[in-house]
């Protein structure tokens, strides 16, 4: 059976799976098999696929990366906020290969990188999912481009691809010491009240990964996923802002439901509707500043 088909099995299983605490041991260690063939796909993929991909130079204040399905609207957006012409048409898979372009804003100089839609199955290889994905980890910022006539579905799919890649969108870092010693055994404490894992699961996690030896201090009440992903290493924490599409085609209802989502700005590509605000969002999300100089003497 391959990586991939194990893969398959244990996201089944933990799909069929209930969640109470009957089974929070069963699903803590279906999720650290989950991680641990996950990473050993990366690494398979990585060396397959190694000198390939999208060589584009960081440049400017920021970088942002526009990930999205096909024929959303990420190269119009691109046109529109930059002075870069990336080809757009109706039909799918119009952009083959980064294009970057510079929002000029505030003072500031903005990359901005108009990606090949990536299609479900990206994080297992599919498509040019691959190189997508590993620009991405380099940005400052993701902006998730959706279809607002299909937005739920979509969106649930790509969090899923970049989950499944170590990308953890609008996450801190879990707050927790973890470090693998040669000798002296398992040594667990914790500084809070932990009510989503414990003592036992954390020491099965451990096993899982062939860690028998090495200090762990929890600083917050962390989730089995957040100790997971510290285990593994190599997650990256980026800021993201999903960006709603086509809203001329929704209902106002349907744009008012949108617009209310957390980290989300709808817009119409098209009419250049509401491109205004979403410079504003971005400006926020990248926490950049805009700082003002004045001559030596100067009083005001």
């Amino acid at each position: 059976m391959g990586i991939l088909d194990k893969i398959a099995d244990i996201e089944n299983e933990i799909a069929r799976t209930q969640k109470n605490k009957a089974t929070e041991y069963h699903l803590g260690l279906l999720k650290a098999k989950l991680a641990k063939y996950r990473s050993q796909l990366l690494e398979t993929q990585n060396k397959a696929t190694k000198g390939e991909g999208f060589d584009v130079m960081k440049s400017g204040d920021a970088r942002v990366s526009l990930i999205g399905f096909p024929s959303v609207g990420k190269s119009t957006l691109l046109n529109s906020l930059t002075s870069t012409h990336s080809e757009c048409a109706s039909y799918e898979f119009t952009t083959l290969t980064c294009i970057p372009g510079v929002i000029e804003y505030k003072g500031a100089n903005i990359q901005l990188l108009d990606l090949p839609g990536i299609i479900e199955g990206a994080s297992q290889g599919k498509g040019r999912g691959r190189q997508v994905i590993a620009v991405a980890r380099t940005a400052d910022l993701v902006l998730m481009m959706l279809d607002a006539t299909k937005p739920d579905v979509h969106r649930k799919l790509l969090e899923n691809e970049l989950e499944a890649v170590g990308i953890r969108l609008n996450k801190n870092k879990p707050n927790i010491y973890f470090k693998q010693k040669k000798t002296g055994g398992l040594k667990i404490t914790s500084m809070v009240p932990l009510t989503k894992i414990n003592e036992k699961m954390t020491q099965m996690i451990l096993q899982e990964y062939k860690i028998f030896n090495a200090e762990v201090i929890f600083r917050e009440d962390s989730t089995p996923d957040e100790f997971i992903d510290v285990v593994v290493g190599g997650r990256v924490y980026l800021a993201c802002l999903y960006v709603y599409n086509k809203i001329d085609q929704i209902s106002l209802q349907e744009v008012d439901r949108l617009a209310r989502q957390p980290h989300s700005v709808v817009v119409s590509c098209n009419l250049k509707l509401n491109l205004d605000y979403l410079l504003e969002k971005l400006w926020d999300y990248l926490n950049l500043i805009q700082v003002f100089t004045k001559k030596r003497g100067r009083k005001n």
